[in-house]
């Protein structure tokens, strides 16, 4: 059985200051996934060895 990643906490004051770079609107931080989602544009933006990438071209589009 293949265990899944787990990826570190983001730091609180990183995700305080972040924004979606489409809405401007507030990002929750999935651990499980290791993304930041923006409900407002629908996407998840990848965090990379630590580092949020925060370009809309790099996001996966949410499905309900």
């Amino acid at each position: 059985m293949t265990e899944k990643p787990t990826f570190p906490p983001l730091d609180p004051r990183l995700l305080s200051v972040l924004v979606c770079p489409v809405t401007k609107g507030p990002l929750i931080y999935d651990r499980e996934a290791g993304e930041l989602i923006s409900k407002g544009a629908g996407l998840a933006f990848p965090i990379r060895d630590g580092i949020p990438i925060m370009l809309p071209d790099e996001a996966r589009r949410l499905t309900d």
